[in-house]
């Protein structure tokens, strides 16, 4: 089966480390930034060298690191930005400069105060300015999705004009819906001249919890670019989840859709990552949370001990988790509890699951969860009864 292949563009480096908090020193940046060039992310935005001289450090020595995939750099469109992203690219061994500027209406009136041809003008000479750098040229319309479309076509095709390979189209604010995004990408394939030239890139933010959904309907669209970070970092609620776009596209082979990433690695990478940044992964986050593969219900638990596949689409080892697990609640039924017993020595009767099951429900009714220890002991004390 012919399938096109979906360039990931990880930003942890750079927007998610926008997070407050998050804040990373050089040694941490290169820590991460090797396990994403093994993990087989294609992009590295290693940072916003202008912003600070321990940015652009580190991402002058992510450029020395980073052995495989393409090492960028952010810069507003000016002259000064560029230089400084160029100079801390410059060992890289895939450089690319992502240059760029807002196109929507309230980005030109209230944070330009400029107006929709002098925006164009700049962008171009922000790309023709980068390509005398480097070949590889990301330019962003930021707010793209509150851009009108026909103006957002002809931003994308000077920019295309200027020398640009990537046109990163961003939903800044969260504020599109899957199909309006969607839409907003076929525009673009079907009205810009020379797209052929360019790919189009999903940037997505999660303000309304629609970044993946977004970035997916991006790619059905005809985008073969997603930005995304580890866990969903980011500005305000977040990015497009990395784990959770390569497991939608992994699973839904019928899009013919597939990234290059080693998908084994994803919970590694999210444990590294939320360890580094001192940001912790809600329980139950698709993919890579401590829930994601753990059944407390006794119906969900009977139907996963017959044949995973009951309740789980993805297998736990296929994103690095060694197996699923059975939590017991005061929702367990038998099933999971002769599970249980069996998975630390015990074989049971049903005459003695019974007794214990009576038991079980007695502790499971006072704590939120049993647990292995609460097992042994209620296995003593059945032995000294029958003894």
């Amino acid at each position: 089966m012919n399938s096109e292949k979906i360039e990931i563009f990880d930003t942890t480096l750079r927007d998610g480390e926008q997070v407050p908090g998050c804040k990373l020193n050089t040694n941490q940046k290169l820590t991460i930034a090797e396990k994403l060039d093994e993990l087989g992310v294609d992009i590295i935005e290693a940072g916003f060298p202008i912003s600070s001289p321990g940015d652009f450090h580190s991402v002058s020595e992510i450029s020395k690191l980073v052995k495989n995939a393409k090492v960028c750099g952010l810069t507003r469109a000016n002259e000064k930005d560029i230089e400084a992203a160029a100079e801390a690219l410059k060992l890289a061994k895939r450089p690319r400069i992502h240059t760029g500027i807002g196109t929507s209406d309230s980005h030109i009136k209230y944070k330009f105060n400029s107006t929709r041809e002098k925006i164009i003008e700049r962008a171009t000479q922000a790309v023709k300015y980068a390509k005398t750098f480097v070949e590889d040229v990301e330019f962003y319309a930021e707010d793209a999705g509150r851009t009108d479309n026909d103006f957002l076509a002809q931003v994308c095709e000077e920019a295309i004009k200027a020398g640009a390979t990537v046109l990163n189209i961003p939903d800044t604010t969260g504020y599109c819906l899957p199909e309006e995004y969607g839409q907003k990408i076929k525009y673009l394939k079907e009205n810009v001249k020379g797209i052929d030239k360019a790919i189009l890139s999903c940037h997505c933010h999660n303000d309304l919890g629609m970044a993946t959904a977004n970035s997916i309907a991006g790619v059905i669209n005809g985008a073969r670019q997603i930005e995304c970070t580890i866990n969903g970092l980011g500005e305000r609620a977040g990015n497009t989840a990395l784990e959770e776009v390569v497991m939608v596209l992994k699973q839904h082979t019928d899009l013919k859709l597939h990234t290059h990433i080693n998908s084994k690695m994803l919970n590694y990478m999210s444990v590294l990552v939320s360890d580094l940044m001192g940001m912790p992964v809600q329980p139950n986050k698709a993919i890579v949370g401590t829930n994601a593969f753990a059944h407390s219900s006794g119906i969900h638990q009977d139907g996963v001990i017959k044949n995973r596949e009951t309740y789980e689409i993805i297998d736990p080892a296929d994103v690095g988790v060694n197996n699923s697990s059975i939590v017991l609640t005061a929702r367990s039924g038998r099933s999971a509890l002769a599970y249980r017993f069996k998975h630390i020595g015990f074989d049971v009767t049903k005459n003695e699951l019974d007794f214990l099951y009576e038991e079980f429900l007695k502790i499971a009714d006072i704590k939120k969860e049993v647990n292995n220890d609460d097992l042994g002991l209620m296995i003593e004390v059945f032995n000294r009864k029958i003894g």
